[in-house]
């Protein structure tokens, strides 16, 4: 498995999505929606403060009928934020996520943000490995 600096730099998108916490959830749903993207990162003054995701949405707001319109990413944002560096690996960017049931996980080197990695990045690249791993058997079997 491959650390995380090198999944970053094979992506073909780079943007990094953010919010304020004092945005609307409104706001950020729209957001989510134009981007395309499944989480955004909180930022304030600089700082990642919080993960505001569709799960957050559902769970927080559509199921409780709360107004979308009134209610802040920031009452309903998850913080404090699970976090990887671009050393890590992504077989443990994967356990992570599936130990704390999370979804996306920003990466941050020296405590600056340089992207996100969502359960499709590390399903893409563990499949790509897996892939790999037969064409290189199947080589050798036919020999």
């Amino acid at each position: 498995m491959k650390p995380v600096a090198e999944l970053l730099k094979k992506r073909t998108y780079t943007e990094i999505y953010s919010v304020s916490p004092g945005a609307t959830v409104f706001e950020a749903i729209t957001l989510l929606a134009e981007k395309g993207v499944g989480a955004l990162m909180v930022i304030e003054q600089g700082n990642l403060v919080g993960i505001f995701s569709e799960r957050d949405y559902t769970r927080k707001i559509a199921i409780l009928g709360k107004n979308s319109r009134e209610a802040l990413v920031s009452d309903i944002m998850t913080s404090p934020v699970l976090y990887v560096t671009p050393s890590h690996r992504t077989r443990e960017c994967m356990a992570l996520m599936s130990d704390k049931k999370v979804r996306h996980l920003p990466v941050l080197d020296n405590g600056r943000v340089v992207g996100m990695l969502s359960i499709r990045d590390l399903m893409n690249d563990i499949i790509a490995d897996h892939e790999f791993t037969i064409a290189q058997l199947e080589s050798y079997i036919n020999q």
